[in-house]
């Protein structure tokens, strides 16, 4: 599903305009990106959270000449699905309903 597959969505199940549901999902996922990039985490409840985590220095290896790399510390976010979104996905999805890729 696409930003403009939900919008439709939400235009077809509340009747609100599509320019004004457009205008509402980018400015909830602008408010994500502001909120994160201060620094501060998100939690939807029965959702998720979204956190920032900060992944160590490490030694890498470029693939193509296979010498060492230094990886420095940098902030990665990162999603976390609810325990309550987990558990009424699996109940109501098999495995022969997801396509592979």
């Amino acid at each position: 599903m696409t930003k403009a597959d939900l919008v439709r969505k939400i235009t077809v199940e509340t009747g609100i305009v599509r320019r004004d549901v457009a205008i509402v999902v980018d400015s909830l996922l602008e408010a994500i990106k502001d909120t994160m990039k201060k620094g501060n985490h998100i939690e939807i409840r029965l959702f998720g959270t979204f956190n920032l985590r900060i992944r160590k220095a490490r030694i890498g290896r470029n693939p193509k000449t296979n010498d060492k790399v230094n990886v420095p510390k940098r902030v990665v976010p990162t999603f976390k699905f609810s325990k309550e979104f987990k558990t009424d996905i699996l109940k109501n999805v098999k495995p022969d309903q997801i396509s592979e890729k």
